[in-house]
């Protein structure tokens, strides 16, 4: 039995496909959006109801291939989408696959695209249409998936090489028997960092891959810098502070601490979890409770220093350079994050932000893009939460792609 097969057979997996199908006709009144984005930039809506859309990723000739974490109301988990006449609608779908998860990326005339334990491929035609949806090529199996912070995102470089984060499912490696993190973390040997495996070789393992970099608690935003020739990740924070240690954090600092960091790594790097956090108030890092830390001893200088931080809980789900030429200059080789999370501090959140680069580093202040996903006032909420931006990805003509996997709307930015 070939390990496709078994991972087959393990998974259930069973693809379908449905063919070419007339994508359902969106209501006039939903056209409109109600994102606010900076002067001269258009939001429209491509489609509702889509499902839980996390990544997403666009071909040169306009295609677009969405992948959601839990299976749509057809039983498939990938979306293909295609305005065939060019009037600026979708009016083609296809749906196929059954193995949820978050991670999707075109490079070489594949489609690449990951559950929460494996990454598989797809071979695309001339058209970049994924002609055999029944058999996808098992490229990476055997990644931890323990429940919880269980996505598998992934990004690739021009050298054969793919990246993935497998992130942590205990959030400060704490031992539940003791209450003390556990000295070394044994979670690093698979987990809490990015792995490195080669994007053309079927059926590797795990353990057939290096740990490219450590103490990464779960970097979900993650992209290759192609002006810089390396990785960049956004990483989530981690949390329970006060809960466990009310000695040392009040509520409020619980509320507000750690801060979602960006790094740029290379090999080998350290970005020092579960042993460090960075404190984004005091502009430092912070030995962790479970560590001997007590919210304000300083921590050791191994660990690799953020290019940026963010208030806490804004959940970075997507990092994306823009390379396009439709957007103003300002906006070149800059980066935009889809935060899909909420900042007690700000009492705001669900929104895109942009990280203005210059010569590969960030160049001046953070700024929200494009706000107003929530569709309330988080200050004093009226309601619940109407989108969370999750995936973010640029067409051919420079244009901006946003997915959000509450409402599973499609958007798509323009700038006249």
């Amino acid at each position: 039995m070939t390990e496709l097969t078994r991972v087959a057979l393990l998974s259930g997996l069973i693809f379908s496909s449905l063919g070419l199908q007339a994508f359902q006709k969106i209501d006039p009144k939903k056209e409109k959006s109600d994102i606010v984005v900076p002067k001269g930039f258009n939001v429209q809506i491509l489609g509702n109801d889509l499902g839980k859309i996390r990544h997403l990723t666009v071909s040169d000739n306009g295609i677009i291939y969405l992948n959601r974490s839990k299976l749509g109301e057809d039983g498939t988990s990938l979306l293909m989408l295609e305005d065939s006449n060019n009037d600026g609608k979708i009016d083609n779908k296809l749906s196929f696959g059954k193995l949820p998860g978050t991670g999707i990326k075109i490079k070489d005339n594949y489609l690449y695209t990951s559950s929460n334990s494996a990454i598989f491929r797809y071979k695309l035609n001339a058209q970049n249409q994924v002609n055999n949806t029944e058999n996808p090529e098992l490229i990476v199996s055997g990644l931890a998936d323990h429940g919880r912070d269980n996505a598998k995102p992934f990004t690739l470089d021009n050298e054969d090489n793919l990246y993935v984060t497998v992130g942590s499912w205990n959030d400060p490696c704490r031992d539940p028997e003791t209450g003390k993190g556990m000295m070394p973390c044994p979670l690093l040997d698979s987990a809490g960092g990015i792995w490195r495996f080669s994007s053309l070789k079927a059926n590797q393992t795990f353990n057939e891959g290096s740990r490219y970099a450590t103490g990464v608690k779960n970097g979900v935003a993650m992209d290759w810098n192609f002006q810089t020739n390396t990785l960049f990740s956004v990483v989530h924070g981690r949390g329970a502070f006060h809960d466990v240690y009310p000695q040392y954090y009040t509520a409020q600092q619980s509320a507000e601490l750690p801060a979602e960091t960006m790094y740029e790594l290379k090999e080998g790097d350290d970005a020092g979890w579960p042993y460090v956090y960075f404190d984004h108030k005091q502009n430092k890092k912070i030995l962790a409770p479970e560590y001997g830390g007590d919210g304000k001893k300083t921590a050791a200088d191994e660990a690799l220093d953020p290019l940026m931080a963010f208030p806490a809980h804004l959940g970075p789900n997507d990092l994306l350079f823009y390379t396009g030429k439709m957007f103003p200059a300002r906006y070149r080789n800059g980066a935009f994050i889809a935060f899909h999370g909420q900042s007690p501090e700000l009492k705001k959140g669900y929104f895109v932000a942009f990280v203005p680069f210059k010569n590969g580093k960030p160049s001046g202040n953070w700024e929200i893009f494009a706000d107003n996903f929530s569709g309330i006032d988080l200050a004093s909420p009226t309601g619940p939460i109407q989108h969370r931006p999750c995936g973010l990805a640029h067409g051919p003509d420079g244009e901006l792609y946003v997915c959000d996997d509450l409402g599973g709307t499609l958007y798509r930015i323009t700038y006249k």
